[in-house]
């Protein structure tokens, strides 16, 4: 096989971020990909449900490829792709026909909250830069922020991520609101990791980009991507998956857009025995099951502003979340699983079929559960929208043992690529200074299981690429401008 400057292994966002840089800077780059399409966790797809209608096979919604500083230099808008923002960019019903309504604009939703609208400012006005930068570093270097923003945030973090979370909140509806969000981090409520996950996407819910849904679906930003490679003579291969050493062809190095545990499986005994314990300790997280449904109509929330936010949070108030993610931690399904919706026909009416629509839907369930959740997901968002039932056409469920089959990367089901802890919000994948090497010169890391994590925002492939690049005496970066 003809050798190459860099094999790139995995065509998720953070691979083709990596595949993106590398050719751009003159490197000849070659992605292998095991599925039969490109994107890994950002793929929009046909599952034969409906005619016309497609859904995201992951990601759906996209605050952080808006915050990313690899995104925005790569210039989407430029590229035709168009981030569309809802009016509201999340919701949160609870009990009582009552919902929290986060708009993009901060002062109406401060309004919206009443009593707690205040407190609702204090958390995330204003801390939207030094969340972003912090969250999104490679967890090395220290962010340029104005101290007293990062101080404001830091105490947030400490204070939502303990049981103190509740002492500043009057109502229900507001802290049900932020801990929707911090649902997003899998993990037992309250926590610091959790609570970080929360107060950078609820302010990002108020910045200017919002929660952007892509016109299209989420495919739209992996074929920008792969155009953009293939026209700096890129090469994407498919349906090659990479089980051994063998399967890879000669190359300078080598980039892995995979968990640490297909890196070992993969290079064996060519990584140390120290650099083999290191990875093998990585910890993954819980899980999430999938149901896809089609509908013949919107979904009849009793609220009805509900109905224009790309996403929903579906689980009630603060306590009734906490005690469903608690149970998932113990390895039980909760009755009434924490469930994300999102509706992308909100804003993108090409998404529309004769009339019918996808629903996104996410279900919080334990590592490698086996069970189709798909009366659990009907059922509770039966309880904040009576006749959902009558509007589903169709529907699809894939359990959480299933998730690798489409995205290897989901070991078991954890769509994280990794436990989301404060230990390996750091140390992730391990404690290294570099933490894309993989111990093995020649060899890095660039998944969600590096720095700065889980989100579509193409950041780890991005950092490794500039490792990669030292290897061939590139000191700087090539410009991502169209």
């Amino acid at each position: 096989m003809t050798r190459r400057d860099v094999v790139v292994v995995g065509s998720g966002p953070n691979g083709l971020a990596a595949a993106v840089t590398l050719a751009r800077a003159g490197l000849g780059v070659l992605v292998l990909e095991a599925e039969p399409t490109v994107g890994g966790g950002a793929r929009t797809l046909d599952l034969g449900l409906a005619d016309g209608i497609t859904h995201d096979v992951c990601s759906a919604v996209h605050p952080m490829a808006w915050a990313s500083p690899f995104f925005q230099e790569f210039d989407l808008a430029a590229r035709g792709v168009e981030l569309l923002v809802p009016e509201v960019s999340y919701a949160q019903p609870v009990p009582g026909g009552r919902a929290g309504i986060a708009y993009r604009d901060l002062e109406r939703t401060v309004a919206a909250l009443g009593v707690d609208g205040p407190t609702w400012r204090s958390l995330v006005g204003g801390a939207a830069a030094p969340a972003v930068r912090v969250a999104l570093g490679d967890k090395r270097s220290i962010p340029v922020v104005d101290p007293r923003a990062a101080l404001r945030f830091g105490l947030g973090v400490l204070e939502q991520g303990t049981r103190a979370w509740d002492r500043r909140f009057v109502d229900e509806v507001a802290p049900a609101l932020l801990t929707g969000v911090a649902a997003h981090a899998i993990s037992p409520l309250p926590s610091f990791a959790a609570a970080g996950t929360a107060l950078l996407l609820a302010t990002l819910a108020h910045a200017e980009g919002g929660w952007p849904i892509p016109r299209g679906g989420s495919g739209a930003l992996v074929a920008a991507l792969r155009a953009d490679l293939e026209a700096h003579d890129g090469v994407i291969r498919t349906d090659h998956r990479v089980r051994r050493f063998a399967d890879l062809p000669p190359a300078h190095c080598y980039v892995f857009d995979t968990t640490p545990r297909t890196l070992v499986e993969v290079l064996g005994t060519k990584l140390s025995p120290r650099a083999r314990a290191a990875l093998d300790a990585f910890r993954y997280g819980d899980a999430a099951a999938k149901v896809d449904f089609v509908l013949d109509g919107p979904v009849p929330w009793t609220v009805p502003e509900v109905g224009l936010a790309g996403t929903v949070h579906v689980g009630g108030t603060r306590d009734e979340m906490a005690r469903a993610e608690g149970a998932v931690a113990r390895g039980e399904h909760a009755d009434l699983p924490m469930t994300l919706v999102s509706d992308p026909t909100v804003v993108d009416g090409t998404r529309l079929a004769d009339g019918r629509r996808p629903l996104w839907t996410y279900a919080h369930v334990p590592s490698g559960s086996d069970v189709d959740v798909t009366e659990a997901v009907t059922r509770h968002i039966e309880r904040y929208a009576p006749g959902f039932r009558d509007v589903v056409v169709t529907s699809r469920c894939t359990p959480a043992s299933r998730m690798s089959e489409h995205n290897q990367n989901y070991v078991d089901g954890d769509i994280s690529a990794g436990a989301a802890s404060i230990g390996q919000l750091f140390a992730r994948p391990t404690r290294r200074w570099d933490p894309y090497s993989s111990g093995r010169d020649g060899v890095y890391l660039c998944s969600a299981s590096t720095p700065p994590g889980p989100g579509v925002h193409g950041l780890g492939g991005w950092y490794a690429a500039k490792r990669v690049l030292r290897e061939f005496g590139i000191t700087t970066l090539p410009s991502l401008a169209p």
